[in-house]
């Protein structure tokens, strides 16, 4: 299966740089919804046969133009929503206390998965329902699956399950909002990252650093 990892368009929250994470969350600014009205054309080229989003609002208001274009319906999995804050919510994600949120995502990424968020999810918890919705997808038969997530939930899975990323990789790449991660395989055979927003990803043997983007595209 080729799999599109999505981040949504811009929210408030994002401008403000804010922990944001409870459900339903906050709708797009002018920009986002910009942002979600182009992601048909940057995902022209995909065969996409089906489109998720999370439960969250702006990750449902950046999917419906891609489904709309494709004439298909938004499903929506609470098991791709963003990984939860906890007694972090709405803190500055640069300030002291914001930062353990991310430090605490890039030890999950590193394996160290049963960490919790202060008042949130482990790490295991946060892979265990993102895997559940790829296999989800993986056994509906679908061949290109595109899923509208958030910046921290991708980054977390991708390092931890695609074999060409790690850890070091997902720190130092934050993604834009829809930026796009392309990767290709199944739950059973492992995944590969093909792509993280428009650049190539090597092999760890090609690329020196693991996962290091050589081209962009």
């Amino acid at each position: 299966m080729r799999l599109l990892l999505v981040r949504h368009g811009q929210t408030p929250s994002n401008v403000d740089f804010l922990l944001d994470t409870t459900v339903l969350g906050p709708g797009l600014t002018e920009l986002g919804e910009r942002q979600a009205a182009a992601l048909p054309g940057v995902l022209a080229d995909e065969d996409i046969e089906a489109v998720y989003a999370s439960t969250l609002v702006r990750t449902q208001l950046t999917a419906a133009p891609l489904a709309a274009a494709r004439g298909l319906d938004v499903i929506v999995r609470d098991g791709i929503r963003e990984l939860s804050a906890g007694d972090l919510e709405m803190l500055p994600g640069d300030s002291e206390r914001g930062r353990t949120y991310m430090q605490t995502v890039l030890a999950w990424a590193a394996g160290d998965t049963q960490l919790r968020v202060p008042g949130g999810e482990s790490g295991a918890e946060a892979l265990a329902r993102y895997d559940a919705v790829v296999a989800e997808a993986a056994r509906s038969g679908a061949g290109t699956v595109a899923m509208v997530s958030h910046g921290a939930a991708i980054r977390l899975w991708t390092a931890a399950r695609a074999h060409n990323l790690d850890a070091d990789f997902a720190a130092a790449h934050p993604l834009d909002n829809t930026g796009v991660v392309v990767l290709e395989g199944s739950p059973a055979d492992n995944w590969k990252a093909l792509s993280w927003v428009g650049a190539v990803v090597a092999p760890a043997a090609e690329a020196g650093p693991t996962g290091r983007p050589v081209e962009a595209r």
